[in-house]
């Protein structure tokens, strides 16, 4: 089950000429992809801001191609529950290093944003204890599923809005989310695939 507003996108990921995430977004935000993939990002959200710093997407990929990773801002239990999150809502979020992106841009970002995105993991993470005596990274995937299904049309339906906006952007922004849209390396978005709504509404 997915939550990308543009739904399941299927095809062969091409592996072709590697990209920088700049000039990622460059393509995203100036081909016909942007219509399925910006309208999902409010212009009020924080993510959509940092897709626009051209310095802070270089920066980035300096700091997230080292090594030997760890968290900027988020510890090692958020970021686990991040990680479950994003691979929910986003498939192939893993894969892309949407956790490390977006921990990377929250280090960066107000503190005001950088609590918002805390309230609204620890209230997947306290939902899931209450209902399944475990954290949202421990639980099973119908469990996951289930739970994620309840915030996106429940009482935790803005902290569910707030997590899907910065886990879009990140995967969305990334060499793969690019190429499974249809960039194959070779032309500017001409077209995009369709796809099929994962939860109604949202």
């Amino acid at each position: 089950m997915e939550w990308r507003d543009g739904g399941t996108v299927t095809g062969h990921v091409a592996r072709q000429k590697k990209l920088s995430r700049r000039e990622i977004v460059q393509k995203l935000l100036g081909g016909m992809a942007a219509g399925a993939v910006m309208p999902l990002i409010a212009s009020s959200h924080p993510m959509w801001r940092h897709l626009t710093d051209e310095v802070m997407l270089e920066r980035g990929e300096e700091l997230l191609a080292a090594v030997e990773w760890r968290p900027v801002f988020l510890d090692a239990g958020q970021d686990k529950t991040l990680a479950a999150v994003s691979e929910v809502i986003v498939p192939g979020s893993a894969a892309a290093g949407v956790n490390r992106f977006v921990d990377l841009l929250l280090s960066v970002d107000t503190g005001e944003h950088q609590q918002e995105f805390i309230a609204s993991l620890a209230a997947m993470d306290e939902e899931a204890k209450r209902k399944f005596g475990r954290g949202f990274a421990g639980l099973m995937a119908n469990e996951q599923v289930a739970l994620l299904t309840n915030f996106s049309s429940g009482e935790g339906q803005q902290h569910f809005d707030n997590l899907k906006q910065w886990i879009v952007g990140a995967y969305y922004s990334s060499e793969q989310g690019m190429r499974e849209l249809g960039w194959d390396g070779n032309y500017a978005f001409e077209s995009f695939p369709g796809c099929a709504h994962g939860v109604e509404g949202h």
